[in-house]
């Protein structure tokens, strides 16, 4: 009788070790899961940042288009009148 408790004795120990570790390794499980949720958040907010300086490049580059076209106009009335001035004393001053 003294043997059959020292077994059980022994098995409810190696049970109680068995749930030690069981226990440890969820709450080993459970710090992961958090920190991939916290990684989630960060990846999700610098997902918004980023379409943003997207949305931001964008209007960025629409202005840019209407401001190279712009100049590109002035460019344009300024050489005409280049050439209208430059015309015009060629022949005050040569006819």
């Amino acid at each position: 009788m003294a043997e059959q408790r020292v077994t059980q004795s022994q098995r409810l120990d190696r049970i109680e070790e068995k749930i030690d570790k069981l226990s440890e390794a969820m709450i080993s499980l459970a710090r992961a899961e958090e920190k991939l949720i916290a990684i989630e958040r960060s990846n999700q907010s610098h997902y918004d940042r980023m379409n943003k300086f997207s949305q931001k490049l964008d209007n960025i580059e629409k202005r840019t288009d209407d401001n190279a076209r712009t100049v590109s106009i002035i460019n344009k009335v300024v050489y005409i009148l280049t050439v209208a001035a430059a015309t015009t004393l060629f022949k005050v001053f040569w006819m």
